[in-house]
Parts: C-alpha cells; structure tokens; sequence
C-alpha cells in the first residue's frame, strides 16, 4: 500500500507523539542552482525522488532548475529522469515519477542576468498557481561561494526572498562557508540581509547521516555511557576522515583549500562538537545549537602549533591494486602548489568535562582506505592484577562509532584467551547497522533536504557555529602559510611521518582502521 502524502504540521488527526506516521512535507516546491553539476545530479535530484518514492512529499511538490542551458521544461524532465535511475537509493516507479515530472520546471539564465530572476518569479507563481504550492520555496544555492553574494542579491531584488504572511521562503547554502573567520563573517552580513537567521540552512551533510545522530542516541539513551565520558575515563580522542581517491578532477576547488578547510573546519569539528557537548535540555535546534556552541568556544589549539599538526601531499603509489598518480601529477596542479592533501591537528576542549583530554583529529585523501570515524580512547585500568606476561599484547579499551562505510559501532575490549594459562588479548563487539535493521538507512541528503521543506533546523550549523570553527581553524592556517611546506607521503599509506611524530610527542599512537 502506498504511503498518502499529507500537509504535515497541520493535520489536526495526527498526534505528534505517535512515531508510527513519519514528517511529511506540507505544500512546497524547491529551486536548484547549479542544478547541472555533480551534487544535483548525483545527490540532490535523486533525494527529492526518494523522498517523493517514500511518501514524504506532497502531491504538488515543484522541482525547479535554474542554469545556463537552454533546456525547456521537458529537457530538465529528461535530465532528472536519468539522474534518478542513476543514482536513487529507491527503486525507479513509474507512477511515483510521473506524479513528479508535472512539478518540474527549468528557468534559462546567469547569476548576474535579473530578466532571468524575474522569469524565475514568474514560474513560482505559475506553481502556487497550478501545483498548490502556497508561496512556500527553498532556495538550493549549489553553487561556488563566490557565487552566493550575487544570487542572494538577485534574490532579493526580484522579490524571490519575500513570502507572504503565511508562507515560507527559506535558502540552504553548501559549504565552504568562507574560507576563513572574515570570509565567513562576509558572507553571513550578505545573507543575513536577504534571509532572516530561521530561514538560512547552512548544509554540513554529514550531519544527515544516521550514524552522526546516532551519536546522541549512544551517549543520551544509555546509561551505560555517559558516567565515564569525560578526563577521568578518556585519555583522548581521535576523529579521521581517510579517503582513499585522489583530488581527480577538483583541482579548481580543491588547490588552495585543502584539506583542513574543506574537511575538518566543518565535518570533523562538527563531530567533535557532537561527541563533547553537554546532555542538551531537548533536541529542538535551539538546546541542541547551544551545546555545541558551547564546546566550540571553549576549543584550543594548542601554544606550540608546530607540534601539534601535521600536513602532507600525496605521492604516486599503489591503491587496492592499481598505480595511482601524485598529487603534482593531477590536471590542472601547479608545481610550487603547497596545498595540503592530508591535515592532523590537535585541539583541547577546556571545560570541566575535558580538560586534559587531547582531541586529534586527521583528514586526507589516497589514505589507506576510505573511513570515518571518531574512537573514544579510554585510559588503561590502574592497577592490572595479572602477571606482566599475561597483558603484553592488551591495548586500551576504546569505542569506535564508525560514520561510513559499514555503519555502526565497535567496542574493543580485553578478553582471556582460551587455554591454559592466564593470557589476555584485545577483542571487539561489533553493532552493525546492515545487520541489526532490516530497512536501508536514508542518504544525508534525504534527510536534510526534508529538514529544510518541514524549517527544522537541528542539524544545520548556525553561523555562530562557523564563525568559531574558524576561529580554531584560523591560527593553524595562517601559521602553515609562513612556515615550511607539506610534507610528502606516498598514496595507499596513512599519512606522512610527521602525523605519526605528532602524536609520539604525547605518547600516544594513531589507529590503523
């Protein structure tokens, strides 16, 4: 039986504590720039498809394309049907698609073209018309950064920004947001004067991934956790983001951003805030913001910068069996580039909870394998009533909660093993979430985009958010731009030497996931 879309929030039947009916979007329609590129077409275009597949949009949702081709409303259709079979996680229906495809639209035109912006007024007005869509539009701006000033503008000149008394006019920007403390304090003036604070969604996708929120499930829902999170139990942290691609064909993007800017200013510092922040008074965005903003301003880099980070630039080698090229080897790489491909820092969270506690967190590209995850290191038992030869090869008990692939969490625990004598090794419990649940998990972007069309903020980085991740990031940046250069290390491995000597500094080793 095939789910019935409802207007959510105001079905007077539905009781809100009932879990068993899900958040349906009320009437709405969505506009994408940039609707051509990779991210709509691999992961935007797709998730509005599963979420109409699964029942979570109204029957007159409007999917609208603004770019330059000169496409009709049909050749969008066909560019969006392809997309769909592509790259949807739900199978393809027909009924589902053809209930979609009379909501899609394509509006030809530049960022710096108004006729074109008034052609876009004209078409939303013709939805509200004829798909019911009420005044209510998100704006998906998937485009460069650069880019945001400019059509925000347009936005607002052409009236697009307005809504009415009771309708909704929202704009969800992707990240980099800025690329540094000033950029971004920029770039939030500019939209905060289209768009009220409520209405801008700033988009961390990884935020959307159901082991990041599984985070507070770990730590909130069981009691078994919280009492030993903190100094007393923890003797640190590590978070990684390894990927094992190369830049391939982002060097555009990629060269003079890096690794710690395009990863750990906003994925990993997001899930350090996640994993250090205080028991929230609820989970609405305003308790939850307050948390994390609350960490994020007590975050420290540490004095001696040369220390506590480390950079490289990968080098040819071998990945899962094929030769690979070099970072100066990709299209498009200047030879005296000193962008980072892999980046390791070290902050300290100084609160009550933490103080003592080192956060490490790596990122990089051509790594080892692809993973994510944030393993919570405990410290070693003080006092072990066994022989010295008994516990030789017991390592420190740690929880890992890995984010991707194989989703789930990992506890590492020392065990006898079977024999004779009194011999104690490492051994790990394993929650997987392929196996404990039989439905498929949603991608980030089904859940965020849904987020959006319901205006639920939760998992959305407020800028306040941003503008402090800078503030941690800034020091490391401007310091790595006045001394040395990255170091090299050779793809397929775990990052340079230098990564490793950071930690040995502290005593302390990186895993090998």
């Amino acid at each position: 039986m095939q789910p019935v879309a409802l207007s959510s929030g105001n079905n007077p039947l539905r009781d809100p504590r009932d879990q068993r009916l899900p958040r349906i979007a009320g009437p709405c329609g969505i506009v994408i720039f940039g609707v051509t590129g990779d991210l709509a077409r691999k992961k935007l275009i797709p998730a509005v498809y599963d979420l109409a597949n699964r029942g979570l949009l109204p029957p007159g949702f409007a999917l609208t394309g603004f770019g330059r081709r000169d496409w009709s409303d049909s050749d969008f259709a066909e560019y969006a049907e392809k997309a769909v079979r592509e790259h949807a996680r739900t199978p393809f229906r027909e009924s589902v698609w053809l209930e979609l495809v009379g909501g899609i639209r394509f509006v030809t035109g530049t960022f710096d073209d108004p006729e074109a912006f008034r052609r876009l007024s004209q078409t939303v007005r013709e939805l509200d018309e004829k798909r019911g869509t009420g005044g209510n539009h998100a704006f998906y701006l998937s485009v460069p950064p650069s880019a945001f000033p400019l059509v925000c503008r347009q936005l607002a000149e052409s009236g697009l920004s307005e809504s009415a008394e009771d309708a909704w006019r929202r704009v969800v920007i992707e990240k980099p947001f800025g690329h540094d403390l000033a950029s971004a304090q920029a770039l939030n003036d500019v939209v905060s004067e289209v768009f009220p604070p409520e209405a801008v969604f700033r988009i961390d996708h990884y935020l959307g991934k159901e082991t990041v929120q599984n985070i507070l499930a770990l730590r909130f829902a069981n009691q078994m956790y919280e009492p030993i999170w903190n100094s007393h139990y923890v003797d640190h942290v590590q978070i990684t983001m390894a990927e094992d691609i190369g830049i391939g064909s982002r060097a555009g993007y990629y060269d003079g951003i890096g690794a710690a800017r395009d990863v750990i200013q906003n994925h990993l510092l997001q899930l350090l805030a996640l994993t250090a922040m205080e028991e929230p008074a609820s989970f609405s965005a305003h308790d939850l913001i307050a948390e994390k903003i609350k960490v994020l301003a007590a975050t420290r880099v540490p004095g001696d910068i040369e220390a506590h980070t480390a950079r490289g630039q990968y080098t040819a080698g071998w990945q899962g069996g094929e030769k690979v090229k070099g970072f100066f080897d990709e299209d498009g790489i200047s030879p005296s580039s000193v962008t980072e491909t892999f980046a390791a820092i070290r902050v300290d969270v100084e609160n009550r909870r933490w103080a003592g506690v080192p956060f490490y967190l790596r990122a990089g590209k051509r790594l080892g394998r692809r993973v994510t995850e944030i393993a919570i290191v405990f410290k070693k038992a003080p006092h072990l009533p066994f022989e010295s030869t008994a516990t030789t090869k017991l390592g420190e008990n740690a929880l890992v909660i890995r984010v991707q692939p194989d989703e789930g969490v990992t506890m590492r625990i020392g065990a006898k093993v079977p024999g004779t004598q009194m011999e104690i090794r490492d051994v790990t419990m394993d929650f997987g979430y392929g196996h404990a649940f039989t439905q498929s998990s949603p991608e980030a972007y089904e859940r965020l985009i849904l987020d959006v069309l319901l205006g639920d903020p939760p998992l959305f980085p407020r800028h306040e958010e941003v503008e402090l991740s800078w503030q941690i990031l800034d020091p490391i940046t401007e310091y790595w731009a006045t001394h040395g250069t990255p170091d090299a290390y050779r793809a397929g491995t775990w990052g340079p030497q230098s990564a490793e000597q950071m930690l040995s500094r502290d005593g302390r080793t990186w895993r090998r996931p």
